[in-house]
């Protein structure tokens, strides 16, 4: 398991402010990309390469 203390968490711009779909990532650390559900902060977060990161990001952004 990563280690996230120190772990800036900024949540999407594709968020709703209304408590819907609520993602937050950190890449402040190291060699690591963090995810979590921002409704729940102190549950699990999933953990990527940057360069898995950027990839899933492209992918993502490429879709209509």
């Amino acid at each position: 398991m990563a280690d996230l203390t120190g772990a800036l968490w900024r949540k999407s711009t594709r968020s709703s402010s209304n408590g819907g779909d609520c993602v937050e990532v950190a890449d402040n650390l190291p060699g690591l990309v963090a995810v979590r559900d921002s409704k729940d902060p102190s549950g699990p977060a999933l953990t990527f390469s940057p360069v898995a990161w950027v990839a899933f990001v492209s992918q993502v952004a490429e879709r209509p």
